[in-house]
């Protein structure tokens, strides 16, 4: 899918500008060699003006390559999001001198209501610290937050609960207001799948503690760059059965959080890398205690070429990166 940025009449993105340029040119310098008289540059802006208002080309915007205002955005939900935006991609200018109104509460709230199929919204660089959650739009099941500012009180599910999003895949990446609070709320809801945080400083062992009870459904777990330990793996391993990926890279674990992993029962691939502390003799240990792994990363870890090749030995039926970055999509880089 091509990011796509309307004007009234046509793209104003300058890729898709200079696209219309050359055709009608090229058409009409072979409409003049055969000797047509009429240009036929309108049938170009006909052909062109229908396939923009293709809603199928609609569902899955990324504006995030670009900094739009809010003018431009009810521009193009009302022209053109209505009924078929599924994926929305948008950033702000919070960190730019310039700074401009990309999103209010207004367009959110007109988001909701006119684009009942929107399931993902990823937002970047934005000052959402006025906005209430409340006003995400309710048909949300997957929210991802880059470089934001939010509000110290978020993620609490109103009174009326139809009203507000049922999030199941949440990402927090470099948000520096995210704190246990914030986890709390949106576990406590009981609906989250996949949990992806990355530098975020104010995640503790006590937060993960507080909601472990409250994620036994899920099944991604990223804790990246993160203030957590060995305590956090306690519950880890004590309340979430049920994780297929446990990615834990660039954090102060030891042998004894490890150890607290074993065994659970539907782990296919767990990302320790740059985690300098462990041992080869437990990360083994470990790791023959979990039945479903296939890719182990300990890449940015230590130990010599001997050491990778014993723990391969090991491990037959497990992909063991060293040198690589994790592939998965969700990989923090």
């Amino acid at each position: 899918e091509m990011p796509l940025i309307a004007s009234s009449e046509r793209l104003a993105c300058g890729a898709g500008a200079k696209l219309i340029t050359n055709a009608k040119q090229r058409i009409n310098e072979n409409a003049l060699r055969k000797g047509q008289i009429a240009p036929v540059t309108s049938i170009v802006c006909k052909r062109w003006h229908r396939l923009v208002r293709d809603n199928f080309l609609w569902r899955h915007v990324d504006l995030s390559s670009c900094r739009i205002s809010s003018k431009i955005l009810w521009h193009l939900l009302r022209n053109y999001f209505q009924g078929s935006l599924q994926t929305l991609k948008l950033r702000g200018s919070l960190f730019s001198f310039r700074k401009q109104e990309v999103l209010t509460s207004a367009l959110l709230q007109a988001l909701g209501k006119q684009c009942p199929k929107l399931h993902q919204l990823s937002l970047m660089e934005l000052d959402l610290r006025s906005f209430q959650y409340g006003y995400m739009p309710s048909s949300l099941t997957t929210l991802e937050l880059r470089c934001c500012e939010i509000p110290f009180v978020w993620f609490q599910a109103p009174e009326t609960p139809c009203t507000f999003p049922r999030i199941q895949q949440l990402s927090i990446w470099n948000v520096p207001a995210f704190s246990n609070q914030h986890l709390l709320n949106i576990a406590t809801q009981g609906t989250l799948k996949t949990l992806i945080l990355s530098k975020v400083y104010r995640i503790t062992d006590v937060g993960i503690q507080a909601v472990g009870p409250h994620l036994k459904e899920l099944q991604h777990l990223a804790l990246c760059h993160c203030s957590i330990g060995d305590s956090a793996m306690h519950f880890i391993g004590r309340h979430m059965k049920q994780l297929h990926h446990l990615d834990l890279r660039s954090n102060s674990l030891t042998d004894a959080g490890l150890l607290c992993l074993s065994g659970l029962p539907n782990l296919g691939t767990l990302c320790l890398r740059d985690c300098g502390q462990l041992s080869p003799e437990t990360i083994l240990i470990v790791c023959q205690s979990l039945p479903s792994l296939k890719h182990l990363d300990l890449s940015r870890i230590d130990f010599e070429d001997k050491i990778f090749q014993k723990i391969r030995l090991g491990l037959p039926n497990c992909t063991v990166a060293n040198t690589i970055l994790c592939t998965d999509s969700s990989a923090i880089s």
